[in-house]
C-alpha cells in the first residue's frame, strides 16, 4: 500500500505497546486494551473510505457482512465495555471494529488488489 508506510509502522507500535502495557499495569489492576476501528463516516473516514467522497459515492461497503460503515456510536459501545467490569479478562489485545470490511476482498479495493 503505497503512502501507508508511516500508519502502519504507527499501528504497528501501539498494538505492541498495548501488549507491553497490559503486563506492566496488570499488578495495578489497569486493563489495558486498544480498539481499531475503520472507515468511520466523519470527515477524515470518508476521505480514506473505498472510493472516497461522500458516504452515498460509493455503495462497495455495503456488501460488508455489517451493510454498512462503523458509526462513533458503534465505537463508543465498544470503548464503553472494554471499560466495564464485564471485559476484566480481555487484556492486551486490539479489537477491530469494521463491520467486516477486513474480512473482504473489498478491502483491497484501490490498494493494488484489484483484479
Amino acid at each position: 500500500w503505497p503512502g501507508y508506510i508511516a500508519i502502519g509502522v504507527s499501528k504497528a507500535t501501539l498494538e505492541a505497546l498495548v501488549r507491553y502495557l497490559a503486563v506492566e499495569l496488570a499488578p495495578k489492576d489497569i486493563c489495558v486494551n486498544a480498539v481499531g476501528a475503520s472507515f468511520v463516516p466523519t470527515e477524515v473516514g470518508l476521505a480514506y473510505a473505498v472510493g472516497g467522497g461522500e458516504e452515498g459515492e460509493d455503495d462497495s461497503w455495503k456488501t460488508t457482512p455489517a451493510g454498512r460503515m462503523v458509526s462513533p456510536e458503534d465505537i463508543a459501545g465498544v470503548v464503553a465495555f472494554l471499560c466495564s467490569s464485564e471485559a476484566f479478562m480481555i487484556r492486551g489485545q486490539v479489537v477491530i471494529i469494521d463491520g467486516g470490511f477486513s474480512l473482504t476482498p473489498l478491502s483491497l479495493k484501490g490498494k493494488g488488489g484489484e483484479n
